[in-house]
Parts: structure tokens; C-alpha cells; sequence
């Protein structure tokens, strides 16, 4: 896999472990439930995008079950901040341990440890998880029990009806300083102390834990039921907000011998001239889709003052705004680009363009038209001294992740 690449916002030193070596047996038969597919993407691939859209500069990475790799290969292909994933334990305390160690040659400074079977967690309740955290004391995401609690006499009837002043249901993600976070499970494996979440770790080494309050919407995703909910949750039926955004962009000509365009590389007399590789027509909807999200411009998330994104790969910025779109558990629904310019001619190209734009946004070419046009020779375009193009998205959002 490949090493991480960017800090998206610039300031966010916190890494990420996702804990993804789990069977899901509860879910029912057939594939891990991280790798089950809800609106035809999997569960794991929507976990991470939920991370990758807050940014964590510190890289993400997966603890997996070693017999997962292909499963999870196919489940991220495409992904560019991931650091390479490790394989798990026997126990999810073992897996994390394993994940925690993974992470000594980055050394950050403060850790996230998420369930890959939460892909709801909202981006507010990862950030106020992050700020919570000191080198001292740890934090969860966390919601307030509100249901009476009974306990079972053991025969089926109710033994003790129990007071629900004070409790709280954890969640993930659980954030630590990495270091004493890392220490406390060291020290935990040692003396064979064995719990199920990474806060009751803390707590038996002494360290406090802060309560963040989240929501019921960051559900585990644990029984085939769960399953039913999370996918009419994502049903087109309740999606009402459609949103469009629109995007334009321009690239002069420079010598050179082939452009990029659409994707994919097209033979040409000269190149165009750009930081990166000054694909027009990605940079226009990578444009359209912020903008349907009211998220900025490319130029805010991939900054041309930064030497990392020099020549770097258009599909890189249109694959970003594509998971930021999925990170509020949005669709895509229909992409519309037009070049502008008198050569190179595109139509020989542009069922290549579909399917290249369709495959880094992992969406139906179907969605997707390219178009092409002239300006009859009239300004820069039709003097052949570079190419334009516009594009508007289409995107759709569920109610409940309607503010950015």
C-alpha cells in the first residue's frame, strides 16, 4: 500500500488506527461485515473516509485479519493517506497492540483508535474526541444511557431493575497520547489484564478517561439488522438534499510532447502547464464537487505552495473530493464535464475519460459525460494556446450529515 501522503488541513499530528481484523459473525453468513458492501462500498472504505475528510496528519492505518488481504486491497484500492496495514491478534486488545506498534516509526504525538464497523462516526465528534486528549488523560466518544436497565435473574425473568444515573455507552473513537497509550497496553499484555476497549486499558493503569459525548447515530454495525438500518439510511429514499456545484479551470500550452487529460494521457505536440499535472478536466470536477459540498476550492486542499503536489497526479485531488463526498455518506450522482479547445481532438478519447473518471470515483461510468467544444477560434482556447473546461456535479446527502 502506500505511504501516507498528505496532512489535508496542516496542523492535525493525530494518527489513526482502524480495527478491522474481526470476523462479524453476528452479521450473518458471507464476508466480513467490514468488508460488506452498504451502498456499494464497503463498510471499512466508508469508516476511512469519514477520517481521511477530518484530516489526520499522523496517517491512517488498519489492523486486518491475515487471511483479509485481498478483501482489503480491494476495499481501499485508490486510497492515498493510508500507511500499509498489520495483521491482528487473537484478541482485539492483541490486534490493537499490534497496530500501536506499527506506528513507533512515526512516533505521533496522539492516537485515534476506531472500530472499522462505526462508518457513521460524524467529523465533529472525531474532532472534539482529538481535542479532549493531553499527555495525561485519554478520551471516547461516548452516549448517555437513556434506556432503564434490567438485569437477567438468569431464567429468562427480570432479576434488578438498575439505576442508569451516570452511565454511558462507549463508542470509537478512543484517542490517547500515543506514547501512554501504547505503554498501558505493554503493560497490560504483561500482567495479563484483559478487557474489550482500549479506555478500560487506560483505566487500569492509572490513566483518567474523558467522556465525549456522540449520538446514537454512530452505531456499531454488529447483527444482520443493523445491516437493514444502515442501508435504508443510505436509501436514495432518504437522501431529499441534492446539491450542485461548479466547477472551471484553465491550462495554457508549453513545450512538450503529450497532455493528461481526463485521466488519461493523449499524444500531442505540446503539454500543458500547471504545479501539477494540469489536468483541466479533473481539476473543473474536483472543482464541481467541493463546491456542491461548500468545501473549498483544490487550491485550499492541495495548495500549489506546496512542493509535495508539484507534477503530482490529478486523480489524486478528484479521488480526495470523491471521499469527502462518501465521508457525509453522500452519492454522486451525475458528473457533466465540457472541454474547450481546438486540439487535440477529444472525441477519439472520451469514452477512455469516462471510464477513467468513473474508476477514480468509484462510481458507474453511466453518471459521467464528457463533452467537447470549440470557441470557433475566437480567444486563447481557439488560438490553440491552451484548453478549458467546465463540469458540474451532482451530489445527494442524507439529512443527518447535512452541515459541513
Amino acid at each position: 500500500m502506500p505511504a501516507v501522503t498528505a496532512d489535508t488541513n496542516g496542523t492535525n499530528k493525530t494518527a489513526v488506527l482502524i480495527v478491522a481484523a474481526g470476523r462479524g459473525h453476528r452479521a450473518g453468513a458471507g464476508l466480513p461485515k467490514q468488508y460488506r458492501r452498504l451502498a456499494g462500498i464497503a463498510v471499512l472504505r466508508h469508516t476511512i473516509a469519514r477520517f481521511q475528510a477530518w484530516g489526520a496528519g499522523g496517517g491512517i492505518r488498519c489492523v486486518i485479519h491475515p487471511d483479509d488481504v485481498d478483501l482489503y486491497t480491494d476495499a481501499v484500492a485508490g486510497l492515498e493517506n493510508l500507511l500499509d496495514p498489520v495483521n491482528g491478534g487473537e484478541t482485539r486488545q492483541e490486534s490493537v497492540l499490534n497496530g500501536l506498534r506499527a506506528f513507533r516509526k512515526t512516533d505521533p504525538d496522539r492516537i485515534l483508535i476506531h472500530d472499522a464497523a462505526r462508518p457513521f462516526v460524524a467529523p465533529d465528534v472525531i474532532a472534539a474526541v482529538d481535542a479532549a486528549i493531553d499527555a495525561r488523560t485519554g478520551a471516547i466518544a461516548a452516549c448517555p444511557i437513556v434506556d432503564t436497565l434490567k438485569r437477567d435473574a438468569g431464567d429468562g425473568r427480570i432479576g434488578a431493575t438498575l439505576t442508569r444515573d451516570g452511565l454511558w455507552a462507549a463508542q470509537t473513537p478512543q484517542g490517547f497520547s500515543f506514547d501512554a497509550i501504547l505503554k498501558a497496553h505493554e503493560e497490560a499484555q504483561t500482567k495479563g489484564i484483559a478487557v474489550t476497549d482500549d479506555a478500560a486499558i487506560a483505566e487500569a493503569v492509572g490513566m483518567p478517561v474523558r467522556l465525549v459525548e456522540s449520538g446514537r447515530d454512530n452505531v456499531k454495525l454488529t447483527t444482520e439488522a443493523d445491516f437493514s438500518e444502515a442501508e435504508r439510511r443510505m436509501s436514495p429514499d432518504v437522501f431529499p438534499e441534492i446539491r450542485t456545484g461548479h466547477g472551471y479551470d484553465v491550462h495554457a500550452f508549453e513545450p512538450g510532447d503529450g497532455i493528461v487529460l481526463g485521466g488519461i494521457d493523449i499524444p500531442h505536440d505540446q503539454r500543458l502547464k500547471g504545479h501539477s499535472d494540469a489536468d483541466v478536466a479533473l481539476h473543473t470536477i474536483t472543482d464541481a464537487l467541493y463546491g456542491a459540498l461548500a468545501d473549498g476550492d483544490i487550491g485550499h486542499h492541495f495548495p500549489p505552495s506546496d512542493p509535495q503536489w508539484k507534477g503530482a497526479a490529478s486523480d489524486v485531488f478528484l479521488r480526495h473530493a470523491g471521499e469527502r463526498v462518501r465521508a457525509r455518506q453522500g452519492r454522486i450522482t451525475a458528473i457533466d464535464v465540457t472541454i474547450i479547445c481546438e486540439t487535440p481532438k477529444i472525441g477519439p478519447h472520451r469514452e477512455r475519460m469516462r471510464d477513467r473518471i468513473a474508476e477514480i470515483l468509484a462510481i458507474e461510468r453511466e453518471r459521467i459525460s464528457v463533452k467537447a467544444t470549440t470557441t470557433e477560434r475566437l480567444g486563447f482556447t481557439g488560438r490553440s494556446e491552451g484548453i478549458a473546461a467546465t463540469a458540474t456535479a451532482t451530489i445527494m446527502l442524507p439529512p443527518s450529515v447535512n452541515t459541513p
